[in-house]
């Protein structure tokens, strides 16, 4: 990775850092959590923009650019929606009043913004890098051309800017369609089940969720598995270090914030029940499948 592409990429990490610190400023001093989410989302769409500033964006870095602002525009819309359904966030409860650690929650988010999308900003910030050094390559060209023009005919010579798209792009994209159709159904499915005062009370087993304990986070880990496919087709060397990114996704929900608390709410609700036991040995924890015997 060149020293603009490296430049880019500390920019972009400078900016996440410094939105998500105001936005904790603010949110401790009025101890909400409403606009967390939310502040998440916006700068993931600010930081894919800023990545790309240079220009000289081909395919692959509109496509992949344009998926990771799909997500952050779906998923920041839906968790808005919800937080003001439910009139806040259990998560924060007992954080939101304790400006410190409340911090630790923007520092983590903060975190994620970057690891997540890292192959995007990676490949965004690549094809600035290469601007330049086409620009460089072309002014040596001209100079070259300007002592041989009596003797050739032939233009300058031109770098071949990005690699033509392939089969990782294809498979890339169409895991990231599966799972962004995947999270999409989910939650609808979540958010009906819930909507339906019948079901008060009771922990959510039929469509994906009957197939699954958490589809709409496997969901998610197929689409940043999806992207970082795609964008590893134009990565080398260490620009593939990006690979942290669904890494990085697939811990948070499997280790840290997504199934071991809900695992543990729900264990609390409804675990000495025989049929809550039977329903977590029986169905699938990620992948959508008929459940077992």
């Amino acid at each position: 990775m060149g020293a603009a592409a490296s430049k880019s990429i500390g920019l972009v990490a400078l900016v996440d850092v410094a939105i998500q610190f105001a936005c904790w400023a603010l949110a401790a001093a009025l101890q909400t959590e409403k606009f967390y989410d939310i502040s998440g989302s916006l700068t993931y769409i600010l930081c894919v923009l800023l990545s790309l500033r240079r220009g000289k964006a081909g395919i692959r870095q509109k496509v992949n650019s344009s998926l990771v602002i799909a997500w952050a525009v779906r998923l920041g819309s839906f968790l808005l929606w919800r937080v003001i359904r439910d009139g806040g966030d259990g998560r924060f409860d007992k954080v939101k009043t304790k400006p410190g650690l409340f911090a630790v929650y923007w520092a983590i988010q903060a975190l994620w913004i970057l690891l997540t999308a890292l192959p995007v900003y990676t490949l965004n910030a690549k094809a600035g890098s290469d601007k330049l050094s086409d620009a460089a390559a072309e002014k040596r060209s001209a100079e070259q051309q300007q002592q041989q023009q009596q003797q050739m005919a032939l233009p300058a010579p031109r770098r071949v800017p990005t690699s033509s798209l392939g089969w990782r792009d294809a498979a890339g994209w169409a895991l990231w369609g599966l799972g962004f159709t995947l999270q999409v159904v989910a939650d609808a499915q979540k958010s009906r089940f819930k909507g339906d005062k019948a079901n008060a009370g009771k922990w959510i087993d039929v469509g994906l969720w009957g197939l699954a304990q958490h589809p709409n986070y496997f969901g998610e880990m197929c689409m940043w598995w999806g992207i970082f496919l795609s964008c590893s087709a134009e990565l080398r060397g260490l620009e593939l270090l990006s690979g942290v990114s669904p890494l990085f996704v697939s811990y948070l929900l499997l280790r840290v914030s997504g199934v071991p608390l809900l695992r543990k709410a729900g264990l609390k609700k409804w675990g000495h029940l025989p049929t809550y036991q039977e329903y977590l040995r029986r169905t699938p924890l990620l992948l959508p499948l008929p459940r077992l015997a």
